[in-house]
């Protein structure tokens, strides 16, 4: 397998390329990078610390609007899928949806059997306190509707703590600013694990991180889409 992935200020990917076990690619060429991973020349692409929005520009000119990223993390031993993290993703109910559907769909290739966690911004006893919490809520309320036939999902409104302890392996932000915001926190402030984020609604493999990652965190990404392009290459 050859996995590519970019190299910007952050060195630590160049550091993380000597200590995997396959041949890792690197480049600081976000146009190069996405050459080798649409022409095939490489079986996955990790951003490494490269410019994230220039790269999902070029992602959305290939596939259109409709592509978001989800982390794939681990708290405690327990791994799951986290969305959104893109700043300018999940802003309304129809992108959470799409989210949650491109998960689900990614979730089951892997074998797992997806169960949503879907947070908002306050408890069921919070209404009334602000129209943004209001809204959030409700926006919450709705999209557990909507998927509640289909899916295993459940409401946990501000509660992730409690999503986390019953083990949800799917988990919806309110929004991609406090996705991101939470995401870092467990990953770059707290003891939680980042395997990077897979982006969803593409063909190609490609996994995005942050440009603040360790060297064990660049590890674990490179590692992960790894082993997603041998999954990839038996089905």
């Amino acid at each position: 397998m050859k996995i590519a992935s970019g190299i910007g200020e952050n060195k630590n990917i160049e550091d993380a390329s000597k200590k995997v076990n396959f041949e890792v690619i690197l480049t600081e060429s976000e146009d190069e990078l996405m050459d080798m991973l649409i022409n095939n020349e490489v079986n996955a692409a990790i951003r490494g610390s490269l410019n994230a929005s220039n790269i999902m520009s070029k992602l959305r000119a290939r596939y259109g609007s409709d592509i978001f990223r989800a982390s794939y993390l681990e708290v405690n031993e327990h791994k799951f899928l986290f969305a959104p993290v893109g700043i300018d993703e999940g802003d309304n109910i129809q992108n959470k949806t799409q989210i949650i559907e491109l998960g689900a769909e990614f979730l089951l290739k892997l074998g797992i059997k997806p169960k949503i966690a879907i947070l908002s911004g306050g408890r069921p006893q919070d209404l009334g306190r602000s129209q943004k919490i209001d809204d959030s809520i409700r926006e919450g309320e709705h999209i557990t509707d909507i998927l509640k036939n289909k899916y295993s999902v459940r409401h946990y409104f501000i509660l992730i703590e409690n999503a986390i302890k019953d083990k949800a392996n799917f988990i919806l932000a309110p929004d991609g600013i406090s996705g991101n915001l939470i995401f870092r926190t467990i990953s770059l402030l707290g003891s939680g694990k980042s395997y990077g984020a897979i982006t969803l609604g593409i063909d190609e493999i490609f996994i995005d991180t942050s440009r603040s990652q360790s060297i064990e965190g660049y590890i674990r990404a490179l590692e992960f889409a790894n082993y997603l392009a041998r999954l990839k290459s038996r089905n």
